[in-house]
């Protein structure tokens, strides 16, 4: 059995930081287990709620409309090496076209909790994040996720389709299903091991090489210190073992099987020079040849899904709201701004 040690004295670690911080690393900054001393581009609310008998909080930012309000809700899903701070260009396109905008954290990532023992699965986030929203009055929301807030947002939109306008996935991973195709399966110890490692150099080397085609904006660096500054506090072994358990949620539930099921106006916005595909670091070789291509798996998925518009950037990684953001907020917000599609 997995020992975490010293994980009830994190609070007490991350002040000891605070208070002195050459116990930190010299060269980079470090974070709390709930990213504490990270900077959200807008306030950040914490919503308090139990699931699987243990108190939880999701960390969250609620941006009213600044132009003229249209009544409308966007509800923004964030990846798995992302965080509801990355969408900050993002609120602020909405908000400005007079969207109200809710970007949880879930459990497991970034400012929220990080339980010692959860049952993740993408039908407990959904479920989550329809309490948040319940408790902030939101009944219908048009629904973004960006990779893994991909494969989360169209679970939720399976699971609560009379509350979901409008259903939009940027670069979602769980397009295909990899162990299908011959990925091999990692254990949760595996991927314990592979993310308690974890550092800025292997984060940035990663994003770079799967995300960008091997190009680099010196804006990323910010999330790659995010991650790796919340890796490398007082929540060390927290934060890889819960990103080890979410990695296998990932690899075992796919979504790909559903998208037939969909039936509200869903939009992909595809970056077509986008590789990832989890696992395929230690897939065989003819394996990892055939997995991971963007420019072939949005048509695909688009041609499964019922009501669908593709868009796609040519060129473009895995995240064009930020490698593009005027671009893609351009395409969101035209096709939002078109009735019924």
């Amino acid at each position: 059995m997995l020992r975490l040690p010293a994980l009830c004295l994190s609070a007490l670690t991350w002040g000891l930081l605070m208070a002195h911080p050459a116990l930190a690393a010299a060269d980079a900054p470090v974070y709390g287990p709930e990213l504490q001393g990270f900077d959200y581009p807008y306030t950040l609310q914490h919503f308090a709620f139990e699931s699987q008998g243990t108190a939880l909080q999701m960390g969250y930012m609620d941006v009213a409309a600044q132009g003229k309000a249209n009544g409308h809700t966007v509800v923004l899903l964030h990846g798995k090496n992302f965080c509801a701070a990355t969408w900050g260009s993002s609120i602020k396109a909405l908000s400005e076209a007079g969207y109200r905008v809710i970007a949880p954290d879930q459990i497991g990532f970034c400012s929220s909790s990080k339980p010692e023992h959860y049952q993740y699965s993408f039908q407990q986030l959904a479920s989550n994040t329809h309490d948040l929203l319940d408790k902030l009055g939101v009944e219908q929301a048009i629904v973004l996720g960006h990779s893994t807030g991909g494969m989360l947002a169209t679970r939720y939109a399976l699971m609560y389709p009379g509350d979901v306008e409008r259903l939009a996935l940027v670069n979602p991973i769980g397009l295909e299903d990899w162990k299908a195709l011959g990925v091999p399966w990692r254990s949760v110890d595996d991927w314990f091991a592979r993310e308690v490692k974890l550092n800025a150099e292997s984060v940035k080397r990663y994003e770079q090489s799967t995300y960008y085609g091997g190009r680099w904006k010196p804006e990323y660096d910010r999330w790659v210190t995010m991650l790796a500054g919340l890796n490398q506090g007082p929540g060390h072994n927290v934060v890889a073992w819960n990103s080890a358990l979410i990695y296998d949620m990932i690899f075992t539930q796919p979504v790909v099987y559903e998208f037939s099921k969909l039936q509200m106006p869903t939009l992909l916005l595809i970056g077509t020079a986008d590789t990832t595909a989890i696992g395929s670091d230690i897939a065989p070789a003819e394996v990892k040849a055939r997995v991971g291509h963007y420019n072939v798996l949005g048509k695909q998925v688009s041609q499964q899904i019922p009501h669908s518009t593709l868009i796609e950037f040519e060129g473009l990684g895995h995240a064009p709201q930020m490698e593009e953001p005027a671009r893609f907020h351009q395409a969101l917000l035209g096709w939002l701004s078109k009735p019924g599609s």
